[in-house]
This record gives structure tokens, sequence and C-alpha cells, in this order.
């Protein structure tokens, strides 16, 4: 019974003496191999250098050019001013000027008196636009309304209140020669004499017409006058 125990034993013994060497060598040679084809791998060549790019060269911006200086000295126009500006030639201008405070409520900006009573020139404020005036000077081209027995044109004005403004021009003494209606062009407008012969038209804008209906509302206006036995057209603004 001992002797049978023991042969396993010893045959086991062998068996765990053996197997670590065969583990040993066996684990030996993949190392070897590895070794060996390392070795034996050809070394690679370094990849070519991409050569640079050109560097882009911008030119410069041009430095803007300086605005031209403009002279010194007083300003083209002077303040207050607009582009046009009506020149009325009134027999007694004095007398309009005080016409023009009351009725149309100007403003008197500055006078220049002539020799013999008469004034040299003048400037007023008529809302925010100067009018200038004076008196008809001996053989001058331009005549006052009184001596050609009518005006040559007349002068526009745009107010908030085109009935209210015109009342106040009759009350201080113009005539009414169009009463305010409300026109195809989207103004209510109408036109006044004053004292001096001189023309005034008036308006309040009330509303935004397109072109196109603009010509509409003025054929059918047209062929109203017309049939009423062809009254004087009215001025557009």
């Amino acid at each position: 019974m001992k002797a049978t125990a023991k042969k396993p034993a010893a045959k086991a013994a062998k068996r765990a003496g053996k197997a670590p060497a065969r583990r040993a060598v066996a684990a030996k040679k993949p190392a070897g191999k590895r070794a060996a084809a390392t070795k034996a791998a050809p070394a690679r060549k370094p990849a070519p250098k991409k050569a640079a790019r050109p560097a882009v060269v911008r030119p410069a911006a041009k430095p803007a050019r300086p605005a031209p200086a403009r002279p010194a000295g007083p300003e083209p126009i002077p303040e207050g001013f607009r582009t046009v500006t009506p020149y009325l030639s009134i027999d007694g201008a004095a007398k309009a000027i005080e016409y023009y405070e009351a009725g149309f409520g100007a403003v008197e900006i500055m006078r220049l008196e002539a020799p013999g009573g008469l004034l040299g020139h003048a400037e007023i404020k008529i809302g925010d636009s100067i009018v200038m005036l004076a008196d008809p000077w001996p053989g001058q081209y331009t005549k006052a309304p009184t001596t050609l027995g009518g005006a040559t044109a007349s002068i526009m004005l745009y107010v908030p209140d085109v009935d209210g403004f015109m009342a106040q021009a009759v009350k201080a003494g113009a005539s009414v020669t169009q009463p305010p209606t409300n026109m195809f062009w989207g103004d209510r407008f109408g036109k006044l004499r004053d004292p001096f012969g001189h023309e005034w038209g008036v308006s309040t804008h009330v509303e935004d017409v397109a072109p196109e209906e603009m010509g509409r509302r003025m054929e059918e206006a047209m062929k109203s006058m017309a049939s009423a036995g062809g009254a004087e057209p009215p001025e557009a603004a």
C-alpha cells in the first residue's frame, strides 16, 4: 500500500520538475523570434520635407485722401439761408414789413434805409425761411405788382394750419383769391393776395399720394373743371 502511494507521488514530482523547464524553454523562443524580427526589419526612410509655400505679399492699403481744406473765412451760404430766397419788389416796403408781421407772423431780421424814405434792403423770416424785400429802384428791371397791374410769380408757403393762417392774413388786410380746398396732390391749398399785390399760395400737407394715383386724380380734376366751364386750374405745390 505504501509503495503504491509513493509511485504516483514520484511521478508527479518528476512531472512537476520537468513542466517548468518546458515552459521556460517555450517562453524563450518567442522572445528570440521577436528580437530576430526587430534586427531584420529595414530602417524606414525619413519622409521628404514639403517645400514651404511662398508668403503672399499684399500691397499696402493706400491712405485715404484728405478732404480739401476750405479756405478760412465766412461760410459760402450764410446761416439761416437756403439755396433759393425770394426777393420781393414792393411799393412801400416798410409798410409791407408791418403787414407781414401782423398777417404772416413774420419776424424782421434787418433793414437798410435808402435816401428819400425808401427801404433799400430788408430781410424777414416767415416760419423757417428768409424773404428779402425792398422798394423798387428807378431804372430797375423788377417792378412792383402795383406798377405792373399784376404779379409775375406767387410764393408758396407750407404751414401747419392753412385755414387758420389764411384767416389771420385776411384779418390783417389780405384778400382770398382761392379758398382752402383739399387738392388732388394731397395738400389743403388756398391762395391770397396781400395788400401790396403779391400773391401767396398756402398749403398744409394732409395726405401722401402715390404718383400714379396723383395722375389719375389730376385727370378727374381736369374733366371736372372742363364740365364746369373751363375754370382756372389749381396750382400744384
